[in-house]
C-alpha cells in the first residue's frame, strides 16, 4: 500500500485558510529530489488493474511516474511557502514527455518543483513539474497545472467564442462503479476526499464523489494502446461523477472522454519522432 498522505493533506487544509492566492505571489524555488526509487511491483499491479492496463508488463504505464512523484508534489504544495491554498485546487491539465519505454525494474531519481504561477481568467494557476532520471539521464518529465479559483482584480478576459466541435468516433462505453475513486486512491495514494465518498464530496460542492482526473487520463491511455517515446497532452474539462457512464472516443492521435451531458477530457498522443508544437 502507498504511504498515507493524510497528515500532509490535513496540514495543507489548515494552511489553506491562511492563504490568499494571487498570480504575482512569490514562489520559493524548492526542488525536492528522491534518489534510488524502486517500483513496488505489487502496488504497480494494483494501479494497472484499476486503470485498465495489462498487468505484469515489463514497462511502466506512461502515467505511473506521476504516481511515484505525487508524495513529493504534496510535500511542496502543503508547505506554508506554497502560495496557493490546497483546498479547492483544480487539476486542469497534464502534459508528459516520455523519451523511451521505462522498465518496471529500473532505479529512478525523481525530482519535483513548482515551475511558476500564471494569471487565469478564473484565478491563479500553478505549474508543477515532475522529472524522472535513470543514471543521471532525463527519461520522463511532466507538467501539471492546478487552478486556485478566486476573484480577480482586473476585469476577466472574455472567453474565446465557442466553435462547433465535431465529436470523435465513439469506440467503447464504460460504466463506472461508485468505488472507482476509493480504488484508485488506494493504488495511487491520492485520497482527496472529493473522490472517496458522496458525503465528503458534498462538502466541496459536488453532488456525488468524482473520479480522479489522473485516473481518467490513465484509463484512456490504457485503451488507446502502448506508448513508448511519446508526448501526451490532456485537458480536464469537467468532473466525472460516480457512479456514471462515459464514452471513450478516439481518432488518430486524439482521444476524449465524454458523457451525454458534456466532454470531460480531451487529449492526444504523439510520437516524439512526429510531434510538432
Amino acid at each position: 500500500m502507498p504511504p498515507s498522505l493524510t497528515p500532509l493533506l490535513a496540514r495543507g487544509a489548515f494552511l489553506s485558510l491562511l492563504k490568499r492566492p494571487r498570480p504575482d505571489a512569490h514562489v520559493t524555488p524548492t526542488r525536492l529530489v528522491l534518489p534510488g526509487v524502486r517500483v513496488d511491483l505489487a502496488r504497480l499491479a494494483g494501479y494497472e488493474r484499476v486503470c485498465g492496463f495489462a498487468t505484469g508488463a515489463d514497462a511502466l504505464p506512461v502515467t505511473y511516474p506521476h504516481v511515484l512523484g505525487f508524495p513529493l508534489a504534496m510535500r511542496i504544495m502543503t508547505r506554508r511557502t506554497f502560495p496557493l491554498p490546497l483546498l479547492g485546487l483544480v487539476h486542469t491539465s497534464f502534459e508528459v514527455t516520455q523519451r523511451r519505454e521505462l522498465e518496471a525494474t529500473a532505479e529512478y531519481e525523481l525530482a519535483v518543483y513548482v515551475e511558476g504561477l500564471a494569471p487565469h481568467r478564473r484565478g491563479t494557476e500553478a505549474t508543477v513539474a515532475t522529472e524522472a532520471r535513470i543514471d543521471g539521464g532525463l527519461v520522463w518529465e511532466s507538467r501539471s497545472t492546478y487552478l486556485a479559483r478566486h476573484r480577480t482584480e482586473d476585469r476577466p478576459a472574455p472567453e474565446a467564442p465557442k466553435t462547433e466541435r465535431k465529436p470523435l468516433p465513439a469506440l467503447t462505453e464504460w460504466r463506472l462503479a461508485p468505488d472507482v475513486g476509493r480504488r484508485y486512491g488506494a493504488a495511487s495514494g491520492d485520497r482527496n476526499p472529493i473522490h472517496l465518498h458522496p458525503v465528503t464530496a458534498r462538502l466541496f460542492g459536488f453532488p456525488r464523489s468524482i473520479a480522479h482526473g489522473m485516473w481518467t487520463v490513465a484509463r484512456c491511455l490504457a485503451e488507446y494502446g502502448p506508448q513508448d517515446a511519446v508526448t501526451v497532452r490532456a485537458e480536464f474539462k469537467a468532473p466525472v461523477l460516480l457512479p456514471g457512464t462515459v464514452t471513450y472516443a478516439a481518432e488518430g492521435p486524439a482521444f476524449e472522454l465524454r458523457s451525454a451531458e458534456r466532454v470531460h477530457l480531451t487529449g492526444d498522443v504523439r510520437s516524439l519522432g512526429t510531434q510538432s508544437r
